[in-house]
């Protein structure tokens, strides 16, 4: 292509037809940041676990044994590890490793319905939108933690930042929060799609790389330079992902298949367990964000959202959590991980105080659990509580946006950091206060 080449509509087919994808938006840049405190030791990865529905906190690590009958529930208590702190009694492996693992009780935040209450936690920003059950994601809005990550590391980034798995998350649409927004294509997540524990669990897009590199080198042959901006950038993108699927160390990273059976039976033959230990893999090699979802589907027989029976239903769902994720916290620390690894789980809330007249409990962001382990957390640490129902902080409330910004100055991130998108709209990466009382340095 010569420098008079016009872009013509037939061009833009052309290019599209060679995989470009047009609707990636330029690159948000960062303003200078403020000077902040940065932890002593910075992590190098987080693992975020988000429970879809909104597991109960009464059910799980906030329980209430002196509260009247409709409001403890059915469950009993157990002791932990960490004296004076009790938990569900369907959780008795992370009972067993609570020593390693802070809990922060006063999270809460507005947002009453799955898909709003969704963006707000996985952003950690109260969504434009407002509290809207349907609310969709903004091509041109706040970015997802992981994407806000791998973008504000810059340089330190790996050269695969930011992995999901094992499934996109819909509720009719697909729900926000998961998406880079606009800081563009550039910063969306590797989508990791399918069960790690089928037998024949595989990676597609490994195996598509010899015609991949075809349409690259065509694409290097081209004269970027008559391009406009976006076109070429979706050109350098593609570029890099290509050489990223060819590269045999991160192909290796997806093949779980190479672990030990005894690691597999420890996470649990089952679609969480597998996908925390994958999440481990990843992390090992040097991601530094991973996002593991659990609950893939609306309805509350296939997630969290338990509304009806949600003691049996807790019964099934509880357990497996309990399994992967007391594995994944063991696993972390027994390689030498735990300390540069950041583990965040929870729920996009909690549920109501009072049972209600369907034997379930319903939404409430008013007041729930966070769970952070590793990445300098002192384990056994209880931050924040409720009342005595559980129904609102009584001590230390913490946000989403506080959360968001724990995770960012973990990183070494400025969390003041303005970024101004496409247009020169300014945004600061979180409005929060990281929750420095839990860690040790």
């Amino acid at each position: 292509m010569n420098g008079d080449a016009r872009f013509t509509r037939r061009r833009v087919l052309e290019l599209s037809a060679l995989g470009i994808g047009l609707n990636v938006l330029p690159r948000a840049t960062a303003a200078t940041p403020t000077v902040t405190v940065v932890p002593k030791r910075t992590i190098r990865s987080c693992i975020l676990v988000f429970f879809y529905g909104g597991p109960s906190h009464l059910e799980t690590f906030d329980p209430k044994p002196n509260a009247p009958a409709e409001v403890r529930g059915e469950y009993r208590t157990i002791a932990t590890a960490v004296p004076g702190v009790r938990v569900g009694e369907h959780l008795p492996r992370m009972a067993r490793v609570l020593d390693r693992v802070a809990l922060v009780r006063g999270v809460h935040h507005p947002m009453r319905n799955h898909n709003s209450a969704a963006a707000e936690t996985l952003t950690g920003r109260t969504p434009a939108g407002g509290d809207q059950e349907l609310l969709s994601d903004d091509p041109r809005g706040i970015p997802t933690l992981g994407s806000a990550v791998s973008f504000a590391l810059e340089t330190r980034a790996n050269s695969l930042p930011y992995v999901a798995l094992p499934y996109t998350i819909y509720n009719v649409v697909q729900l926000p929060g998961q998406t880079p927004g606009l800081l563009g294509g550039a910063f969306d997540r590797f989508q990791v799609t399918g069960d790690p524990n089928a037998p024949d669990f595989r990676i597609a897009a490994f195996e598509n790389t010899t015609e991949l590199g075809d349409r690259a080198a065509l694409l290097r042959g081209l004269d970027r330079s008559a391009l406009p901006g976006p076109v070429a950038q979706a050109a350098i993108s593609r570029d890099r992902a290509v050489r990223l699927l060819a590269n045999p160390e991160v192909r290796r990273l997806f093949d779980i298949h190479k672990e030990p059976h005894r690691v597999r039976d420890r996470y649990g033959r089952h679609l969480l367990g597998q996908s925390l230990l994958l999440a481990r893999r990843l992390v090992e090699g040097g991601v530094n964000f991973v996002t593991a979802f659990d609950g893939q589907y609306n309805g509350q027989d296939v997630n969290w959202d338990s509304h009806e029976k949600l003691f049996s239903r807790h019964r099934q769902l509880i357990p497996p959590a309990d399994q992967a994720l007391s594995a994944l916290i063991e696993d972390l620390g027994v390689r030498g991980l735990l300390d540069s690894t950041l583990v965040l789980a929870l729920g996009e809330f909690g549920r109501t105080p009072k049972i209600n007249g369907s034997a379930g409990r319903d939404h409430w962001p008013d007041c729930y659990t966070a769970l952070l382990a590793g990445g300098g957390v002192m384990g056994g640490a209880v931050f924040g509580s409720s009342d005595k129902i559980g129904a609102y902080p009584a001590t230390d409330p913490v946000t989403s946006a506080d959360l968001a910004a724990t995770v960012f100055w973990r990183f070494g991130i400025d969390a003041a950091t303005e970024v101004r998108d496409q247009t020169a709209r300014p945004f600061r990466l979180s409005e929060g206060d990281p929750v420095r009382a839990v860690f040790g340095s």
